[in-house]
């Protein structure tokens, strides 16, 4: 295929005027046109674009459909929460029904060793330091302040050598050191209102040595249950 200028070149060899001036004219239109060259630029182009656009078409579908899969997931987990918080709040009510019966069974060992506290205590207060318990011993409270009382476990009037006791005592089926400093604490508030010299023990089922060192330097009597026969 000729070139503009090679076809110029042939027209001027060729053809006389005034033919040569229209070919020539007409050869310029065509130089002005557009190339060959850039059609197929502009198709290359255009195939470019058509194949951004359906990959960009395919990646919308791609996300869309992930977002959709997104969706179902984020509905199951909430659903999955759903379940759980249910279960964890029917865990929740059986702890506190296991808390309660614990509680109650607790209750019931420690009152079952204050009630054996009270039929034992008077013969081995009498054989250990010759103290005579008048009446009998119980649990009570005594008022602090106004509507306000502190629990006492063994509590009782006793006499040795003509001399007056009040019995006080703290009953615990596992003895830590943490009781004994409440149970100080305890006699500290209460010790106003009382009259009479004081008689402190303790009664547990179990104590660890270092316990029972630690209520010995602080002047408590420790009594076990296994005594009581």
């Amino acid at each position: 295929m000729l070139s503009i200028r090679e076809l110029k070149e042939k027209i001027n060899d060729v053809f006389p005027d005034p033919q040569r001036e229209v070919l020539l004219d007409f050869a310029d239109v065509l130089d002005s046109t557009v190339k060959v060259s850039d059609f197929n630029e502009l198709k290359s182009i255009v195939a470019d674009l058509a194949k951004s656009q359906k990959e960009l078409a395919e990646a919308q579908k791609r996300t869309e459909e992930r977002l959709n899969s997104l969706t179902v997931r984020v509905e199951e987990l909430a659903e999955a929460q759903k379940r759980t918080e249910m279960a964890l709040s029917k865990l929740a009510e059986e702890h506190e029904k296991t808390r309660t019966h614990l509680g109650s069974l607790t209750h019931t060992v420690g009152y079952f060793l204050e009630n054996e506290a009270y039929k034992y205590l008077p013969s081995l207060l009498k054989r250990d330091f010759n103290l005579e318990v008048t009446g009998d011993l119980k649990r009570d409270y005594i008022e602090v302040r106004k509507n306000t009382y502190e629990e006492i476990n063994i509590i009782g009037k006793a006499q040795k050598n003509g001399k007056d006791y009040i019995v006080l005592g703290e009953a615990k089926t596992q003895l830590f050191k943490a009781d004994i400093g409440n149970f100080l604490k305890k006699i500290k508030k209460i010790e106003n209102l009382i009259t009479g010299e004081k008689f402190l023990l303790l009664v547990t089922h179990q104590a660890h040595p270092t316990v029972r060192k630690y209520a010995q330097e602080k002047g408590l009597k420790i009594y076990f249950s296994y005594e009581f026969k």
